[in-house]
């Protein structure tokens, strides 16, 4: 497959870039060159091949991707909210997979770990996943618990120095390749703990989850416990109960209203480009008024959702973001950014379902994005409980 140049340029009809700091605007142009120079020439083949770029993980380490937020003194960059969204958007902009990797690294397996583990786990793990030495995977899904995890049957029963660990998750990002992984299981008294589970404990697996339309370049897989030895010290001692769990999920879904703009950004740039050079009825496409309406929209909601991503980190790093507003956020950049892909396919007509232009696997990645980390319906009603303060869950 011929590769085409990487002609990306940022849309900001709102100036949200005055917004940013030097610093911001200088981490988002490194990722955003990075992204043009390594993911952009590969992401379409390892796409089409339903194969995982290995040589990312070190990559991503190396620009500082992984736990942007966790102290330098562990590893992580030291950095703000901001920086670490920015970051997302750029690597979404080359791929939903590629995101998914930092973003699973740093919220889902770095955070807790920072959050709630000891300090030797800290020191033992931060810094290997925060270089990309090692890879880590987050297991809370299971087969048959998504949207309820608190119904979850993964469970370990006290053994001495050890637990005996016991259960499947599913739909776990980064799970093939991971040396770490960070579990959540039920003990005894069915309160919900913390386990730093390593490759090579006998008993735990991680087949991979094969035939997806979606995600293709991202590692995705099973993690299965059959009476796994999990030493004591490897329990994360700083929480107990679904608050461990749910406050990684709000760092991610932090990440992911960044991250799906850049998608969203990506199929823009690519529907404006391609409207001004194709031509039909005598005239380039971008002059009919219905294509000029597909536009016109993608850029509106583009922009609504920069400026609300905005906000958020504003509110991110001052500690007063809850977890509802997250939700808003995650659920209204997924809803914007899917319509926007399915507006520039049509923009592209049959060339949009090509690997030729990024426009597709955008759209088949952001049907995962949409549903995993809380589904679109899931986070509506989070936001109607915070409103009507009625839980229409049970």
């Amino acid at each position: 497959m011929s590769v085409k140049a990487d002609l990306f340029q940022s849309p900001d009809y709102f100036e949200v870039d005055a917004l940013f700091t030097e610093e911001h605007r200088m981490i988002r142009d490194a990722v955003r060159a990075y992204v043009k120079k390594e993911i952009s020439p590969i992401i379409e083949r390892y796409a089409q091949e339903a194969a995982f770029p290995e040589q990312i993980v070190k990559q991503l380490g190396a620009l500082g991707c992984f736990g942007p937020t966790i102290p330098t003194q562990y590893g992580g960059g030291g950095l703000d909210y901001i920086s670490y969204g920015l970051m997302m958007q750029e690597l979404e902009r080359g791929d939903s997979g590629v995101r998914s990797t930092a973003s699973v690294q740093g919220s889902l397996v770095m955070y807790p770990i920072y959050a709630f583990g000891n300090e030797a786990q800290k020191q033992k793990y931060l810094p290997k996943l925060a270089g990309g030495e090692w890879l880590g995977c987050f297991g809370l899904t299971e087969p048959d618990h998504g949207s309820d995890p608190s119904s979850m049957n993964t469970h370990f029963t006290d053994a001495g120095d050890h637990v005996i660990l016991n259960g499947a998750k599913m739909w776990i990002s980064n799970a093939p390749f991971a040396q770490v992984a960070v579990v959540w299981a039920k003990d005894e008294a069915g309160i919900v703990q913390g386990l730093i589970v390593e490759r090579g404990m006998p008993g735990f697996s991680t087949p991979t989850t094969h035939n997806k339309w979606s995600l293709r370049a991202s590692a995705t897989g099973e993690l299965v416990f059959d009476n796994v030895r999990v030493p004591k010290e490897n329990i994360l001692p700083g929480v107990k109960g679904m608050k461990g769990p749910l406050s990684c999920l709000n760092k991610a879904r932090f990440g992911i209203a960044w991250g799906v703009i850049g998608a969203a950004m990506d199929c823009y740039d690519t529907a404006l480009r391609y409207a001004k050079e194709r031509s039909q009825f005598g005239k380039p496409i971008a002059g009919f008024q219905l294509q000029q309406k597909k536009l016109a929209e993608m850029i509106t909601e583009i922009t609504k959702a920069q400026l609300l991503n905005w906000r958020l980190g504003v509110l991110m790093n001052e500690g007063s973001a809850s977890p509802q507003q997250v939700s808003m956020a995650k659920r209204n950049s997924c809803a914007i950014a899917t319509q926007i892909c399915r507006d520039a396919r049509q923009i592209l007509g049959g060339m949009g379902i090509t690997g030729e232009y990024p426009v597709m696997r955008h759209m088949m990645n952001l049907e995962s994005v949409i549903t995993y980390e809380g589904t679109h319906d899931i986070h509506l009603l989070i936001t109607g409980m915070d409103i009507t303060g009625m839980n229409a869950f049970k």
